[in-house]
């Protein structure tokens, strides 16, 4: 496998650990200081977040047969990264604020690296039939 595959693997498996480790306890804690609808959406997105860790978990098992989806699965870690830029903009830096700039600056810098890692494994020609 060509390191910047593994990369990918790598990346992908991070991925799926903070989904499902987050997604899981977020469903399990809610947000209770909250009225229910808030709750209600809270839980739900957490159920997004813990099915989109199965989903990077069975990308980065079957790294050698993906293509498109790697970059889909990159775009929705950024997305959520600039979720939390705008709620920061919005409402202002949760404290303790290095806490959520450890978690932002990864959301922001790890979907590219998972896309440009992932086109060199994609333009290396024992790899590229299978983009």
């Amino acid at each position: 496998m060509p390191i910047s595959q593994r990369i990918v693997q790598i990346c992908l498996f991070l991925v799926a650990a903070i989904c499902m480790f987050g997604g899981a306890l977020q469903m399990y804690l809610g947000e209770p200081d909250t009225i229910p609808r808030l709750d209600n959406v809270h839980r739900f997105m957490a159920g997004v977040y813990l099915s989109t860790g199965f989903i990077n978990l069975w990308a980065a098992l079957t790294i050698r047969k993906q293509g498109t989806l790697v970059y889909l699965l990159a775009l929705g870690v950024l997305f959520a990264g600039i979720g939390r830029l705008v709620s920061i903009s919005q409402v202002g830096l949760p404290q303790p604020s290095a806490v959520w700039l450890g978690y932002l600056i990864p959301e922001l810098l790890l979907p590219f690296v998972i896309a440009f890692a992932h086109r060199a494994s994609q333009s290396n020609p024992a790899t590229a039939s299978r983009a």
